[in-house]
């Protein structure tokens, strides 16, 4: 099973557009130390011909660019793309808005949540996608389903948080309904190799923790290093907590919460453009480094 890195940033991709932290600025002067990031995505097959997009970032068409594997090839009809399938891990602009470039009715299937699914009914944009080419289809959590042959995906609710575009502000606790976040284990049938993608997680509940231990590999949440790192970056007012996502440190950060689990490779993706660890020279990142994590970046390819 072959996965492609194709965005290893948060929301706003790395260096974010109105964000002039030290970070950003060392990405934008071409510091090679501090190498730019698109949005979170990946793609996975196991034929290195037909391709499952997971999410699809605002950064796709650039991402599509950049990896050959997702380009047509010089003998496919005048339109054709090797992508086969979307799997949406949530609705999260940085993960649904990247279909938009895949209009031109191109046949694919579009797998989500019913709670995905609504959100992307209700907004008539994304008609788009022709459904004479586009077949959109439910999942069930925790039922495997197969996007591609020889790939099985099994998505499952983790603690998150709703987008934040359709927060009800009326609400104190900001909760989640079942559906509104997954994680995915993809797995390939052949090999019986699989992998989890978590790009966004609250909290390591007694479940996922007993669903992720020994797993061969592990994508997860990496969107701060500290929980109050926006606030005290001075580009937000809310913690990390607040916007569903675990801190890389901490005694509740995600660091310590795999501690035990024994899980082979651990690498985290979408990083928001505050994290320190964004700087490879950086305390932090090798602080990452030490306790066994990789950190995800454009363009890795990793076998399975």
């Amino acid at each position: 099973m072959r996965i492609l890195i194709l965005g290893a940033a948060a929301g706003g991709g790395f260096p974010q557009w109105n964000a002039n932290n030290e970070n950003c600025r060392r990405a934008r002067d071409g510091d090679p130390n501090t190498p730019a990031q698109t949005q979170s995505s990946i793609a996975v097959s196991v034929d290195g011909a037909t391709w499952c997009l997971c999410n699809a970032s605002p950064d796709l068409r650039q991402q599509l660019e950049a990896n050959r594997p997702l380009q047509p090839r010089p003998d496919d009809r005048v339109r054709a793309s090797p992508i086969g399938a979307v799997v949406l891990t949530n609705a999260d602009i940085d993960h649904i808005a990247g279909l938009l470039n895949l209009r031109e009715s191109q046949a694919f299937s579009l797998h989500a949540t019913s709670r995905v699914l609504e959100t992307l009914g209700a907004n008539s944009v994304f008609n788009v996608l022709n459904p004479a080419f586009v077949t959109r289809r439910e999942i069930n959590l925790d039922t495997p389903f197969a996007p591609l042959p020889g790939i099985h995906i099994t998505a499952f609710a983790v603690p998150g948080k709703v987008a934040l575009y359709l927060e009800d502000t009326s609400r104190k606790d900001f909760g989640t309904t079942s559906g509104d976040t997954v994680g995915l284990e993809i797995r390939d049938d052949a090999s019986g190799d699989k992998f989890f993608y978590i790009p966004g997680c609250a909290e390591m509940t007694a479940p996922l923790a007993a669903r992720l231990r020994d797993a061969p590999l592990v994508l997860f949440d990496g969107t701060l290093y500290a929980d109050d790192e926006m606030i005290r970056a001075g580009e937000g007012v809310k913690t990390g907590s607040r916007m569903g996502h675990m801190s890389m440190s901490g005694p509740m950060g995600s660091i310590t919460a795999f501690e035990g689990l024994n899980v082979k490779r651990r690498m985290f993706i979408h990083l928001n453009n505050t994290n320190p660890v964004l700087n490879l020279n950086s305390p932090e990142r090798a602080a990452v480094q030490i306790s066994g994590w990789e950190v995800a970046m454009d363009g890795l390819e990793i076998l399975l």
